[in-house]
């Protein structure tokens, strides 16, 4: 699919890169999935789990870095967001009194 960066608004590329940005970030995680399912599968058909073999279960599980501190609430120093769920009540009250997003990072 070829797209015309030209003609596109900012909020579309905005929206584009946040899709291209998960797509790297699952791209991993769909070679691994599909790599362990065919594991899995040639051990069936040997009359054993994959489990069984390697002597462990096999997960597939994201890792997460630890949240680090991204906002910073003003008039609170104590109060701060990692940027990750959903908002806290300062932040949200922030913006709406004004203040921008890069005001308030930590």
């Amino acid at each position: 699919m070829a797209y015309n960066l030209d003609d596109m608004s900012l909020k579309e590329l905005k929206k584009l890169e946040r899709d291209l940005a998960a797509a790297i970030a699952n791209f991993d995680a769909r070679i691994k999935a599909g790599a362990i399912a065919e594991l899995e599968a040639h051990a069936r058909e040997l009359g054993f789990s994959l489990a069984e073999l390697t002597g462990s279960t096999v997960s597939i599980k994201r890792k997460r870095a630890p949240a680090t501190t991204m906002y910073r609430n003003p008039e609170n120093p104590a109060e701060t967001w990692s940027g990750r769920g959903r908002k806290p009540r300062w932040f949200e009250a922030a913006l709406t009194s004004g203040a921008k997003v890069s005001e308030l990072m930590a």
